[in-house]
């Protein structure tokens, strides 16, 4: 009982430090004007990807002022902005992972997007349900 009592907190303990390196991170911001291809691990979802059809995201339509309120109203803080290009970090409740947010301007009302956990390997689809409940509030 004792020995599953510490391994219970060892793996607290040990989410509760990933969360915390999370926090000292930042969004990888745009790579030779696009957003930055995800990693391999299971944890990311973008819209301008080709390579990796499992991450593919539809680019998200409105407004700037649009997308920066359904970021807000799905529990986002907007980290950084331009006309052009803006990120955000979500947080989680229990441990305090952090993700980010980036969209960047495409064409006319058209955002490409790109969402992905700071630390770990997988988020259980957490990446993919955030974009799309984003984009269900700009309807």
């Amino acid at each position: 009982m004792k020995f599953f009592v510490f391994v219970i907190l060892a793996i607290c303990a040990l989410f509760f430090l990933l969360g915390l390196k999370s926090q000292k991170g930042k969004a990888k911001g745009l790579v030779d004007g696009h957003l930055a291809e995800p990693a391999t691990a299971p944890n990311c979802v973008s819209s301008e990807i080709d390579v990796q059809p499992e991450k593919k995201i539809a680019p998200l339509n409105g407004s700037l002022s649009a997308i920066k309120n359904a970021i807000t109203v799905t529990g986002g803080t907007i980290t950084s902005e331009t006309d052009s290009y803006l990120s955000a970090t979500y947080m989680s409740k229990l441990f305090k992972f952090v993700d980010d947010v980036e969209i960047r301007h495409y064409k006319d009302n058209v955002w490409h997007v790109r969402s992905a956990s700071r630390v770990g390997y997988s988020d259980r689809g957490m990446n993919r349900k955030r974009v799309e409940n984003i984009r269900t509030n700009l309807s």
